[in-house]
């Protein structure tokens, strides 16, 4: 292909001068993801490469700068994240994305969606009575959910939260566990615990879990219970089974919301066709009120090299499969 070039003017210096980043390392991310070349002094872009590339270049940078100028703090991933979701929809607005402010946490961090499939699923738990938040892990499913929790404790639209997960894989048998009960239940649910403290300081959260506004506890303790003006959260639900997965879903009362997660990769049921979430999602597939928002290994928003890794473990199981399969699937479980 010809070469194209195309120059932007960008009048807020200040602004441009966070668009580019530091050292100007957010024009060279976007070189490198693009395969273009960026030339910046004062206000002035010039962009050079191939056509295709040239106009997304063009678009990320002139997006970067309106969020910029609304005062989003950029970051380097954050670039990463604009040009990977516009080169999968070129015509998404990222301020719909980014300016999300979902809750702002004790240490004033802004947690807004990170990507199309995270603004998708924040709009769906807003809609939504239940919503199921299905993928990997690193997509964010949890801690939104979480953020989403908090927001609507803060704005009294529920007057407590419920964190849980099923306490041990395939059937929570905390008897064989040494210490009290809190002591069996803890190392499964502290995850929960991990993404509570990380949104709220440690006093508040303590309190606010002393007056069981807010409770964390295993998937047994649902059990018998109605849940009105709740939010509840049920973590790592591909390891339910398919009565724990009713039972839960079962619980829901008036002026409540509950957000599902899982992962039906990671099952570790001794057999996975057993999974309630699995269940779940064949049953309640286009039911009104239940919506269900799918992650994929492009959403993961941690480190760069997690995405690496999955998409690593994805090629690993799929070539092991083919290979099952040419082999005529053996005579026993594989």
């Amino acid at each position: 292909m010809d070469n194209v070039q195309q120059t932007l003017e960008f009048t807020d210096h200040k602004a441009a001068s966070f668009v580019y980043g530091r050292q100007d390392e957010n024009l060279r991310t976007i070189e490198r993801l693009l395969d273009v070349q960026i030339a910046a002094r004062g206000g002035r872009v010039t962009v050079e490469g191939d056509a295709e590339p040239v106009q997304l270049a063009a678009n990320a940078l002139l997006q970067m700068f309106e969020l910029v100028q609304e005062g989003f703090p950029l970051f380097p991933r954050d670039v990463t994240r604009a040009v990977e979701i516009l080169r999968h929809q070129s015509q998404t607005q990222l301020k719909d994305i980014f300016l999300d402010t979902v809750f702002v946490s004790s240490r004033n961090k802004v947690i807004t969606p990170r990507g199309l499939a995270q603004k998708r699923y924040i709009d769906s738990i807003r809609r939504d009575d239940i919503v199921f938040g299905v993928g990997p892990a690193g997509t964010g499913k949890t801690y939104l959910a979480m953020a989403m929790a908090l927001a609507a404790l803060t704005s009294k639209q529920v007057q407590r939260v419920i964190l849980t997960r099923p306490a041990v894989e395939a059937g929570e048998k905390l008897g064989f566990l040494p210490g009290d009960l809190q002591d069996k239940v803890n190392p499964y649910l502290r995850p929960l615990y991990d993404a509570l403290y990380d949104m709220l300081d440690g006093e508040r959260a303590q309190l606010l879990m002393e007056k069981n506004i807010i409770e964390v506890a295993p998937l047994a303790f649902m059990r018998g219970r109605t849940l009105n003006g709740a939010f509840v959260i049920l973590d790592e639900a591909q390891n339910t089974t398919k009565a724990q997965m009713k039972m839960f879903l079962t619980r829901l009362g008036f002026d409540s919301k509950m957000v599902i997660t899982g992962d039906i990769t990671q099952i570790d049921l001794e057999r996975k066709s057993r999974s309630g979430l699995l269940e779940a999602i064949r049953i309640l597939n286009g039911v009104p009120g239940i919506s269900f928002s799918r992650f994929s290994q492009v959403d993961v928003v941690r480190h760069g090299l997690v995405t690496r890794i999955i998409q690593a473990y994805d090629t690993h199981d799929q070539a092991h499969e083919r290979r099952e399969r040419g082999q005529g699937g053996g005579d026993g479980e594989g």
